[in-house]
């Protein structure tokens, strides 16, 4: 077995650990993929405490060179990892003592395990949230460009997944644009989360006059955790980060929803590309969206994930436990997801091939142009509601018979209303429906230009914050 006894904190103990808790209690499964952030934070710790006369400058340069020599371990991949390091700070430190000898076991002055892994972890969210920026712009991007293809191309908008009204598929995709940069906001906003907590020590801080706003700017932070309990024991950063990309998540799930939807026979009105398909192992005729299928599940993992995170943390008392140390399995399977998610939903849309002419059909034939006959009769002078009712029964006459609006002749509207005459043909016309959807934000053609330059004018800001 091995022992307590042999750890670095082992001075404590007598006896050796449990094999079982070795393994239950080792991080380094998971948390290994802090490594570089874990480098980077020591780096600035060890800068600092030479500063403040803690470390020699001898003792700097030494322990930097090895960190250096770890990072390419690393970064290479010939980086031992062992089971008995417990986690990835206690393997950094061991193969430190390993190259450089005895002068880095110094690195450990002034910090505790627990300031640093939140400090790694605040490194780790940061990098996580500037990929994901790129990667969501790209889509925005991507959204745009197929929203300004289809900017002429009339199909069926959908409420209860009955067709409702005609809209344009430019204005159908700006939905999901918008709702991205939302997101995308999100994401700009997390970094409000997100605090400097070095130098807290355990919990009480340290017995070193540590320059930790020295370290805060060295590190690309903006303030320093005011609190030492708070910065261990806080992790509302990751709470929220789960929280953002679940959102995200939830507004991919609904897009490739859509997706797998406008695929199928009975929809028809996109087709995805053959490269994001699978076939069926007994059915030779199937052409499957999988990809978009399983971008639609993947939006389950983040609620879980949200869930499980936020069960961790209920009800834990100050300062750290280590519990804690389950927050990282979330965070890590979450990002993993969502730039997968972001680059797989990114490659479909782009390859997403819309046919107008099905999608003009659908919208014709849904009796799509209803509310405007209603709207017709009330500008007639009918109370709406009874308008609504007249129009209501124009439908149920036609759909017996599977004609569209455009057929009734004159006679049978003035049947169901006196108040019908020869303007009603120009009512129905599908371009005229759409594009008397003047108010703005909606789907008129000169409406949806301006959504479409507003569009462009949002991305190009995203793309400046982010260099996408």
């Amino acid at each position: 077995m091995t022992g307590g006894i042999d750890r670095p904190w082992g001075g404590r103990f007598e006896s050796e650990q449990d094999p079982l808790f070795e393994r239950l209690h080792a991080s380094i499964p998971f948390d290994n993929v802090l490594a570089p952030f874990d480098i980077v934070g020591s780096r600035a710790h060890v800068r600092m405490l030479a500063d403040i006369g803690v470390l020699s400058d001898d003792e700097r340069d030494q322990i930097l060179t090895g960190l250096a020599q770890i990072a390419r371990e690393v970064q290479t991949g010939v980086f031992v990892w062992t089971l008995a390091d417990e986690d990835v700070h206690m393997a950094i430190e061991r193969r430190l003592i390993e190259i450089v000898g005895s002068v880095g076991g110094k690195m450990h002055t002034g910090r505790s395990r627990n300031d640093q892994v939140i400090l790694d972890l605040h490194l780790y969210l940061r990098d996580a949230v500037a990929g994901h920026q790129k990667r969501v712009g790209r889509l925005m991007g991507t959204l745009l460009n197929k929203a300004e293809d289809g900017k002429n191309m009339v199909m069926p908008g959908y409420t209860h997944m009955q067709r409702a009204q005609p809209v344009l598929l430019a204005h159908h995709l700006l939905a999901y644009f918008f709702a991205l940069e939302r997101d995308w906001q999100r994401l700009q906003e997390w970094t409000g989360c997100s605090w400097m907590p070095l130098g807290a020590g355990a919990l009480a801080g340290v017995n070193y006059p540590l320059d930790r706003e020295s370290v805060a700017a060295e590190l690309g932070f903006d303030r320093v955790a005011p609190n030492a309990m708070d910065a261990v024991a806080a992790r509302d950063a990751a709470f929220s980060y789960l929280s953002i990309t679940t959102n995200c998540a939830l507004t991919l799930s609904r897009l490739a929803g859509e997706m797998v939807l406008w695929s199928t026979q009975e929809y028809g009105l996109a087709s995805l590309p053959e490269s994001w398909t699978s076939g069926s192992s007994i059915m030779p005729q199937k052409r499957n969206p999988d990809g978009a299928e399983l971008v639609r599940a993947k939006a389950a993992g983040f609620l879980a994930r949200l869930q499980g995170l936020g069960a961790v943390l209920k009800g834990l008392p100050l300062a750290y436990n280590s519990d804690l140390q389950e927050d990282k399995p979330y965070v890590f399977a979450c990002k993993e997801d969502f730039d997968l998610c972001l680059e797989a939903m990114t490659a479909m849309v782009g390859g997403l091939v819309f046919d107008a002419e099905r999608a003009r059909v659908a919208a014709e034939g849904g009796y799509a142009q209803a509310t405007d006959v209603a709207d017709y009769l009330a500008g007639k002078g009918l109370p709406f509601r009874e308008a609504h009712r007249t129009a209501g029964r124009l439908v149920g006459i036609l759909a017996r018979d599977g004609r569209p609006l455009s057929s009734v002749s004159i006679e049978e509207l003035r049947q169901l209303s006196p108040l019908f005459a020869e303007d009603y043909y120009s009512v129905v016309d599908l371009d005229r429906v759409v594009a008397a959807k003047v108010s703005p934000g909606g789907t008129a053609p000169q409406r949806v230009a301006e959504q479409l330059a507003l569009a462009r004018e949002r991305l190009d800001h995203v793309a400046a914050e982010t260099g996408f």
